[in-house]
């Protein structure tokens, strides 16, 4: 049996050319949650290492802050 090969996703802020993910856009942010609010893994992501690590940052920076819930509804 082979393996499927994937294509491998791009980075959506290195594509879009953004520096950073903004903790006051939890519209953006939304995007890369689970229906359970868990932060999405990279392999499900597709983000590059640099712009997880500061996605993960803002995610709970949004949370402290008010702007997303800690658990789903």
């Amino acid at each position: 049996m082979q393996a499927i090969k994937e294509k491998p996703k791009s980075c959506y802020f290195c594509v879009q050319n953004k520096k950073t993910a903004e903790y006051t856009e939890p519209s953006l942010l939304r995007r890369f949650i689970s229906s359970y609010m868990k932060i999405a893994p990279r392999r499900r992501s597709g983000l590059c290492a640099k712009h997880q690590r500061r996605l993960a940052i803002a995610v709970k920076r949004a949370r402290v802050a008010g702007l997303l819930p800690f658990v789903p509804r």
